[in-house]
């Protein structure tokens, strides 16, 4: 492999003293998994953030091996992780993305969406203005998938039908795409349910 793309950081494991494995969703290789030397440095570790995005230069010896990688930040996310409600969403959405797909796989549809997601939530004054679409890209990952997933969906204004939405997505991810890691992994959008719960007025 040798592959020099924008990626958005979808999850960052430790590795040895200083390294990182970086899983990467790209717009045309789908999911990557790489090798990132200093990824726990200090000039790295603001630029290996979920949700950032970030120019990754992608090299291996053969298709079997994990790449190396060399990563340079083009947007980052960091000012909004203080921001409990966009943390939250952004953690749960990347996590997701990291665990549902498989690697190696293109889903450009993903990586745009993902993209507008990111955005959205980013630059929306509030939850109202990207709620529907978190529960939209999830609703699309799961068809990307092969779960076609009955989901009428609600007006903006509608928050009761929101949170219903995302309750039945939610059932639908744990079921599916999620069942042998249920409770870690759901354990992010819960968190998110709770917050948005509170800010909507219900329960």
């Amino acid at each position: 492999m040798i592959l020099r793309t924008p990626a958005i950081v979808c999850a960052v494991r430790p590795h040895g003293e200083t390294a990182v494995i970086a899983r990467l969703l790209t717009p045309d290789n789908g999911l990557v998994a790489a090798y990132v030397s200093g990824g726990r440095g200090r000039q790295l570790r603001p630029v290996l953030i979920p949700a950032n995005t970030v120019d990754a230069d992608l090299r291996s010896k053969s298709e079997s091996q994990l790449p190396y990688a060399r990563i340079e930040l083009l947007q980052s996310r960091g000012p909004w992780l203080s921001e409990p409600l966009p943390a939250a969403a952004l953690a749960w959405i990347t996590a997701l993305t990291a665990i549902a797909l498989p690697e190696r796989q293109p889903f450009p549809a993903l990586f745009q969406a993902l993209s507008g997601l990111i955005e959205a939530i980013c630059v929306a004054p509030s939850a109202r203005g990207w709620a529907l679409s978190l529960v939209s890209y999830e609703v699309l990952l799961l068809r990307e998938l092969g779960y076609g997933v009955p989901v009428a969906r609600p007006t903006d204004d509608d928050w009761a039908a929101v949170l219903d939405a995302f309750d039945r997505v939610g059932r639908e991810l744990a079921r599916y795409l999620l069942a042998d890691r249920r409770q870690d992994a759901m354990a992010a959008r819960g968190q998110l349910r709770e917050r948005l719960a509170r800010i909507i007025g219900q329960d």
